[in-house]
């Protein structure tokens, strides 16, 4: 009998290999947010300090499609992201909205005097609560928001040129429609 329970833990160990190989190269990108065609959750987020954009709330999705993107100072990403953003916003029109997240006021300043700032709004999400609400993991991330106010779109990780032109453009002009 004890030898029988011997190869168990081997096997055990085998399996668990097998699949961290076949997802070590998964896409993140394609985690499917539990808050598509659902509302955005309530909450409210004060100005960053030093910005000379308001903060916002969930009544200021409404009206308008809005990209929302979750970005701090200190992610490397979200400054390789940072043109590209601007260039949807430019080009779309679109209204672009930033949740600061677990950012110093004077770092998220700095970030934007830096690379300029293309937000129409920013809230300082100091506590990480309502990234936490959104459903983020990770900064940057990026949302669309229909006009009335339900989260239409996901994008977990940095914003690249093939993204916005296969999955952001497409989903914006659909929102616009």
């Amino acid at each position: 009998m004890r030898y029988l329970l011997f190869p168990l833990p081997l096997l055990a160990l085998i399996g668990l290999v097998a699949v961290f190989a076949t997802s070590i190269d998964r896409d993140a990108s394609l985690v499917r947010s539990v808050l598509i065609d659902k509302p955005a959750p309530q909450f409210t987020l004060a100005a960053v300090d030093g910005i000379d954009v308001p903060g916002f709330d969930t009544a200021a999705l409404q009206g308008a499609p809005t990209l929302v993107n979750v970005f701090a100072s200190w992610c490397i990403p979200c400054r390789d992201e940072h043109p590209l953003l601007e260039d949807v916003k430019a080009e779309t029109g679109i209204r672009l909205f930033g949740i600061n997240h677990s950012d110093a006021p004077e770092n998220a300043a700095a970030f934007l005097a830096e690379l300029g700032n293309p937000y129409d709004a920013i809230g300082a999400d100091r506590d990480r609560r309502v990234s936490i609400d959104w459903g983020v993991y990770g900064v940057p991330e990026t949302f669309l928001v229909d006009r009335s106010g339900t989260i239409v779109f996901k994008h977990v990780g940095p914003l690249t040129p093939q993204t916005i032109e296969t999955e952001v453009l497409p989903a914006i002009a659909k929102a616009q429609s």
